[in-house]
């Protein structure tokens, strides 16, 4: 490696997402002068970003090397590992590769960016054979996951092979496609895997994931025992297994499907475009689903995280076309995503207040992981045989928990990196060579900023304490407004207590002081400072405007 990170004769591995935490999956090798990146994702915004919706890794490491990036390859259509290829795409200006059923999600985000046709996107069939991209030989290998075409990527270098999981399980019924089999990992072990870089999400879970086949008996049995009841299975519109088991119960069960969310109807269409839900029902609408008995129509909806404005949120609020009443049955046909449980509580609790009966995946199987439980990354360890185990995708606690499992299997080398951790797989022995830049961005109205720029870390701190203004008209009489403090009954005469101890602050200045403007803005400053500190126990943002619009 040369003193600018360029990779010489050597096999690099270079986290800048998913690595430290789940989502937002950014992952780069580096051989031979080039680097090959896998995944382009992002994340969903939380209470830490105010304002923000959208969260992303920082891509400046590769940004300022995009002449020796050589491709991306995706490996599965979910967010957190296409999300931001619209938003740095055509910017890092190479070809994209994805299987046809993510290629088609991917080119509907770059044609709502106004980039489709200027963006390479190649799709990559079940025939096709191996990607060669410079020194990087990659082939798709399909596993189940609970999205449609779910891949891990076997990518051959001078150095040695890196099979990299993507998100996986091990599944016997998947219901959707046919993942690669035992013996088809086995083999893939027997020629030799240099390194694993694996999905560490589950790995506290001592129980392998579970199969959608039984979910799919789940599911029946249970919307069949409300019989004469309006039923609402919300789940992850991603899911296309589980879409096709709904409109297989919906069939069996004799009710008429009605879908309740735009993510859903896109989703169903790509999939129907791509091969997959050839035999799904054809939807009825709002209008035609409640005039349905209730015993024969079954609501597939969005919301199942607690989103404000997906369809189950609006049925809780009792506004939305579907109309829910007492004895009616929502099916959460999903996990809980850590985060999400307060949103998904209120719900909860409106669907409880109503008299509408709620089951989880708690009370009866109706949900499975996409992601592999203890006993699967045991069993895939055994299967391939790596000299070098990566956990990625996951927190700290799951990377190290899972480099333990290795450990104890038998894996020789493990290496828990976090994003910026440039590691060297090979040759000599694995290991960190250096940190580099490794960030968050957020998507702030249009524009992409630095997630801890001042922008941001100023709306904490009037989100936390709250914003004092302070303006100072010709002789420097002040006019004060309170913004987000908690003052509301005793607001008149906190202003006038301020406002005087700003003119007695004031008055005290002698000399040149009394005439110079940065001088009586700050006495001003921190006289109005004080006096909201002890009238509210708050420590605002304080401004102060001064005549000729000097702050």
């Amino acid at each position: 490696m040369k003193n600018d990170f360029s990779p010489e004769d050597e096999l690099l591995f270079l986290a800048l997402g998913g690595s430290g935490e789940i989502g937002m999956n950014v992952n780069l090798y580096g051989c031979q002068g080039k680097w090959l990146m896998v995944d382009l994702g992002m994340t969903f915004s939380g209470n830490e970003y105010p304002g923000v919706d959208l969260v992303f890794a920082d891509l400046d490491f590769i940004e300022e090397r995009s002449a020796d990036l050589i491709g991306i390859v995706l490996t599965h259509a979910h967010e957190d590992h296409i999300g931001a290829v619209p938003y740095f795409a055509g910017e890092l200006g190479v070809p994209l590769y994805a299987t046809p059923f993510t290629a088609d999600l991917v080119a509907r985000k770059l044609e709502e960016a106004g980039l489709l046709g200027k963006v390479e996107l190649n799709i990559v069939g079940e025939d096709d054979g191996p990607l060669q991209l410079g020194s990087f030989t990659v082939t798709y290998l399909p596993l189940a996951h609970s999205i449609a075409e779910g891949n891990a990527v076997l990518i051959d270098t001078p150095h040695g092979r890196v099979f990299h999981t993507g998100d996986w399980k091990l599944d016997e019924e998947p219901i959707i496609g046919e993942p690669t089999t035992e013996a088809d990992l086995r083999a893939i072990g027997a020629e030799g895997v240099l390194a694993l870089v694996c999905d560490s999400t589950n790995v506290f879970n001592p129980k392998p994931s579970g199969s959608e086949g039984a979910v799919h008996r789940a599911l029946m049995e249970e919307v069949a025992r409300h019989t004469g009841k309006r039923v609402v299975v919300t789940t992850f519109a991603s899911n296309v297994a589980r879409l096709q088991t709904l409109g297989d119960v919906a069939r069996e069960t004799g009710r008429q499907i009605c879908v309740a969310g735009r993510s859903l109807d896109r989703i169903i269409e790509v999939a129907q475009d791509n091969g997959y839900l050839a035999d799904f029902p054809t939807p009825v609408d709002f209008d035609t689903a409640m005039g349905l008995p209730r015993g024969q129509v079954l609501i597939i909806a969005t919301g199942g995280q607690g989103e404000p404005r997906a369809a189950l949120a609006r049925m809780a609020e009792n506004n939305h076309p579907i109309e829910l009443t007492a004895g009616d049955v929502v099916l959460f046909s999903s996990r809980q995503i850590p985060g999400n449980e307060i949103p998904i509580g209120r719900i909860q609790n409106q669907l409880a207040a109503r008299g509408i009966t709620m089951v989880t995946d708690r009370q009866a199987f109706i949900h499975v992981s996409g992601h592999p439980g203890r006993p699967e990354l045991e069993a895939l360890y055994e299967w391939l045989q790596p000299e070098i185990l990566v956990p990625v995708h996951g927190e700290m606690r799951h990377m190290a928990e899972q480099a333990r499992v290795g450990k104890a299997c038998g894996i020789p080398s493990q290496v828990v990196q976090k994003n910026g951790d440039l590691v060297r797989l090979a040759p000599g022995k694995p290991g960190k060579l250096a940190e580099v830049r490794a960030g968050r961005l957020v998507l702030d109205g249009d524009i992409i900023a630095p997630a801890n720029g001042e922008a941001m870390t100023m709306r904490r701190r009037i989100a936390a304490e709250g914003v004092l203004v302070v303006v100072l008209t010709r002789g420097n009489q002040p006019v004060i407004e309170a913004i987000g403090l908690p003052l509301d009954e005793d607001l008149p005469e906190f202003i006038e207590e301020a406002a005087g101890d700003v003119l007695t602050a004031i008055g005290r200045l002698k000399g040149k002081d009394a005439r110079d403007p940065a001088a009586i803005h700050e006495a001003a400053r921190l006289a109005a400072r004080r006096a909201v500190q002890r009238w509210s126990g708050k420590r605002p943002q304080v401004r102060v405007v001064m005549p000729g619009g000097e702050a």
